[in-house]
């Protein structure tokens, strides 16, 4: 539970009010809804259902997850279905390319499942992804909100090689939390990822966490330390929704005072943005994060 448990916690008998959902709505959302069906356009906005899909639309950014929708691993937290992966689909860098031109998209976020089946790790097709972006789209920017790549800088390289504008990788929860919630994971090792990025020139890196988990206030704020101590720029904060019974249930649910608390922590920490909020999720005001 976190320190302050009267002003951050209420008990997870039901979504409180600050967790409701406003149906995405808008010009330019409707445009872009209507080309995505029919396209028939991958975009994990719409597959994910995320909660912030019209806004970010509105605002001309969009999420495209790459290298299938199979996972090689089994966190408790994720939706995203494990397994054996599909073959690599050595077309789909320009797939993404031409539904990112189709979308107009301003600024795009790429990721992927983990691939561990793959002796590269999937980091070929995360390249020649970037670059057939870049190629069909010159003006559009890009982040890559990548997996750990199992530490291995020959796979990260390929990723600094392309450098898009904002690399994102998720520290997903706190130390104590990463075994139980990332079984495949390892926290210094995704500390270490992040070092490693912005040690070899990429100029915005990007990371988050989820709350309600069970992690205590402290453990957050160390967590907010050890990713300023590697020079991390933005920081992402919002709350664990329970994907389905087989996954973790929700320990808490985090008020809008605590996320500003978090906030203020952030910025005071030395962060150029710091989302902080029930609904943020990785990708949200993405495109504000490139400037």
């Amino acid at each position: 539970m976190s320190t302050d448990t009267t002003a951050s916690v209420l008990p997870p008998k039901g979504k409180p009010k600050w967790l409701r959902v406003k149906l995405p709505t808008g010009k330019k959302y409707t445009e872009l809804r209507g080309l995505v069906d029919k396209y028939k356009l991958n975009t994990i906005c719409a597959s994910g259902s995320c909660p912030n899909m019209g806004e970010c639309w509105g605002e001309g950014t969009a999420t495209f997850m790459i290298l299938g929708n199979v996972c090689t691993r089994s966190c408790g937290f994720c939706g995203v279905k494990t397994g054996r992966p599909e073959t690599v689909a050595w077309d789909e860098p320009e797939k993404v390319a031409r539904s990112i031109k189709i979308m107009q998209i301003k600024h795009a976020v790429l990721t992927s499942v983990d691939r561990d089946d793959l002796k590269d790790m999937g980091t070929i097709i995360w390249a020649e992804t970037v670059k057939a972006v870049r190629r069909m789209n010159p003006t559009t920017t890009l982040e890559t909100l990548i997996p750990d790549f199992q530490g291995i800088e020959r796979h990260l390289d390929r990723i600094v090689e392309v450098a898009p504008e904002v690399v994102s990788h998720n520290m997903e929860t706190v130390r104590r939390l990463t075994r139980e919630v990332r079984i495949q994971a390892k926290y210094d090792r995704s500390l270490g990822v992040l070092k490693y990025l912005k040690d070899q020139g990429i100029n915005r890196t990007k990371s988050g966490i989820m709350l309600g988990l069970g992690e205590t206030e402290d453990e957050v704020i160390q967590t907010l330390h050890d990713l300023s101590a590697v020079n991390v720029d933005v920081v992402t904060l919002g709350q664990y929704l329970q994907p389905s019974k087989k996954h973790l249930p929700v320990q808490e649910f985090i008020t809008p005072a605590q996320f500003d608390k978090y906030r203020e922590i952030g910025l005071e920490l030395g962060f150029r943005h710091v989302e902080s909020g029930a609904l943020v999720r990785s990708s949200y005001k993405a495109h504000k994060h490139i400037l």
